[in-house]
């Protein structure tokens, strides 16, 4: 009977070796858990005020006024720049494109050719 025990017992203690590990897979997945509700709980916390919403609001709109105003400027002194009829004619038939965009690409250059083409083809 002792020898019965013996077994008995290698057994019982077979068993909580599995329960062992099947309580540290248990708790990998649950500390997965854990972090992951950590997370979310963080995340609800944080609320956005109005104020800053507002403020966001404000600094985008700022920012593009700034931006319009900037091309706006750009604009008027692309229109003093003086072109020749020719080199847009030029420019329009060598390159197939429209003659808004020869125009405006000819005074981005100031008004000369080669390098207005040279940006085209580039």
């Amino acid at each position: 009977m002792a020898e019965e025990e013996n077994v008995n017992g290698n057994i019982d203690e077979d068993l909580p070796d599995n329960n062992e590990k099947s309580q540290k897979k248990s708790a990998k997945y649950d500390s997965g858990a854990a972090d992951l509700e950590k997370v979310t709980d963080y995340a609800e916390e944080k609320e956005i005020s109005t104020q800053n919403f507002a403020g966001a609001i404000s600094a985008i709109g700022d920012q593009r006024n700034k931006e319009a105003l900037e091309k706006q400027a750009r604009e008027k002194e692309l229109l003093k720049v003086s072109i020749k009829k020719e080199d847009v004619d030029l420019i329009v038939r060598e390159m197939e494109i429209s003659r808004t965009i020869a125009e405006r690409t000819l005074r981005e250059y100031h008004g000369n050719v080669v390098n207005a083409l040279i940006a085209l083809t580039n």
